[in-house]
């Protein structure tokens, strides 16, 4: 069998990090969806930075609407469109599995990012936009977010938590949710189709803590933690909803906000370029990938259940970068900082070669 197919089987849903024009007008991407089970799509600044300053697919329209629209309007109407043809070719996942899968997110200007009125305002608007039930709308997990979170939640617009990487910070976005979903049932409107996702960030925890582990000759660590803090969010995951507080708003058809593994493209080529698929597949879980990651899955991934086990190993793990010295909490704060201005900086370079295009300099 497919590897990506026997994940599906495990109870984890495999979505693609990654969206172009002529992978949705191509037929790839339906493809994808029926002959490897894909069963959503994220993107983010980052990923339309590159997909439309690496490519002519977009050229035409840009010039249409020059001179017509500013540039974050251009910005808009190109992602915008890109979202809506990748959910409308997503939209029988969606409908086959009663709104638990088939979604593709689009992120909130990252500007916004420490902005809580900003950020609901914009998602507000992109969700009235995109006007597609199976999208999810990317609010980042900083502290600005939490509340925002909750708002939008309680408006019924599906959201996708994005930038999370401690797990302080998992447990406030969950109980977030929570609090949207109970606003939104007082106002005694369903919560049978409202759904959320916590994404979790992994390898960037690697990347940043590895050359610091080194260096503290604490080998053992390098290459762990971020594994050992998926292992322990799902811990959290279960606690928060098999609560009493959840099951009341589970009684009223509401679903689990569930886990996402994010940045899971290998950065370091000394590690197996799998390497935050395998030991992180569990029930009920989502992980998103980039393109080369999904390749080298459906070509030499081995599917098993393992994200409950070595649980005992990741809390030693923890135990031990406390014993180095290491503030957890501090290291993840520094991710989330580092993770608003990664996606701040392709968005400007985007503004900056849409501006070229404009004016015909691309």
């Amino acid at each position: 069998m497919n590897p990506l197919k026997k994940l599906e089987a495990l109870g984890q849903s495999i979505w693609l990090d990654y969206i172009r024009r002529d992978l949705i007008t191509s037929g790839r991407l339906k493809k994808m969806i029926e002959e490897d089970g894909l069963r959503g799509m994220t993107s983010n600044p980052a990923i339309f930075d590159k997909a439309i300053t690496e490519s002519h697919d977009y050229d035409d329209l840009i010039q249409q609407l020059a001179g017509k629209k500013n540039l974050h309007e251009i910005y808009d109407a190109l992602t915008i469109r890109d979202i809506q043809d990748a959910a409308d070719t997503f939209r029988p996942v969606y409908n086959k599995t009663d709104g638990h899968d088939g979604y593709v997110s689009l992120e909130v200007n990252p500007h916004l990012a420490h902005d809580t009125h900003g950020t609901v305002e914009e998602a507000r608007r992109l969700w009235k936009e995109v006007n597609r039930p199976n999208v999810f709308i990317k609010v980042p997990a900083t502290a600005e977010g939490l509340p925002a979170i909750s708002t939008l939640i309680g408006e019924g617009i599906n959201v996708n938590v994005t930038l999370l990487f401690g797990l302080p910070r998992y447990k406030e976005v969950a109980l977030a949710y929570m609090t949207g979903l109970e606003t939104l049932a007082s106002k005694g409107k369903p919560l049978e189709h409202v759904a959320s996702v916590a994404s979790f960030f992994l390898s960037r925890i690697d990347v940043l803590l590895d050359p610091v582990l080194e260096k503290k000759g604490a080998k053992e660590l390098v290459g762990e933690v971020a594994i050992a803090s998926a292992k322990l969010a799902y811990p959290i995951y279960k606690e928060v909803f098999s609560s009493e507080r959840f099951k009341k708003l589970e009684a009223k058809g509401a679903q689990p906000q569930r886990l996402l593994w994010a940045s899971t493209s290998t950065k370091n080529p000394a590690y197996s370029d799998v390497k935050y698929i395998e030991p992180l597949i569990g029930p009920n879980t989502v992980n998103t990938v980039p393109l080369e990651t999904f390749d080298a899955y459906k070509d030499h991934g081995k599917p098993e259940l393992r994200l409950e086990k070595d649980v005992d190993k990741a809390k030693a793990i923890f135990e031990k970068l406390k014993q180095a010295g290491i503030d957890i909490n501090q290291v993840t704060q520094q991710l989330i900082d580092e993770g608003v201005e990664k996606f701040n900086k392709p968005f400007d370079h985007l503004m900056e070669t849409l501006e070229k295009v404009t004016k015909g300099q691309k």
